[in-house]
């Protein structure tokens, strides 16, 4: 699990490669990921969007930017949780993501936290040492 605080709000991701929908013989390797998101601080906040940037093996990397997380726009009063699972496909046996959500207080003040790097890795993947 990868963890990360921006503002006493905890993003947590766990990623899994997803063996059974994977063709490495053809390019494509899928991985889920599970985020939870906690309000560990006094005010009440609402994920308004999100951006990621993933990276491949190859070093491409992409921008996903978008309204919410699966189609929602989460508010989260202090003490709450959040937790929703997605996908990742790359054309490559591993890669890295990252970004950040815009959150939003009730005062309207707007502001990022920080989506931890993660690191996408199959058993296809080819390690080294440096």
């Amino acid at each position: 699990m990868y963890r990360q605080i921006t503002r006493q709000i905890r993003v947590a991701v766990t990623p899994a490669y997803v063996a059974s929908q994977s063709a490495p013989e053809e390019g494509r390797f899928l991985w889920s990921y599970t985020v939870t998101l906690e309000n560990l601080g006094q005010e009440t906040v609402q994920l308004l969007t999100r951006h990621w940037i993933i990276t491949d093996g190859r070093g491409q990397v992409q921008h996903v930017k978008g309204e919410g997380v699966v189609g929602d726009q989460p508010v989260l009063a202090p003490g709450d949780r959040y937790q929703y699972s997605s996908g990742c496909p790359l054309p490559t046996p591993s890669g890295i993501m990252s970004g950040s959500y815009q959150m939003k207080t009730l005062e309207g003040e707007i502001f990022d936290i920080a989506i931890p790097a993660f690191s996408l890795d199959s058993p296809h993947a080819e390690h080294s040492v440096n």
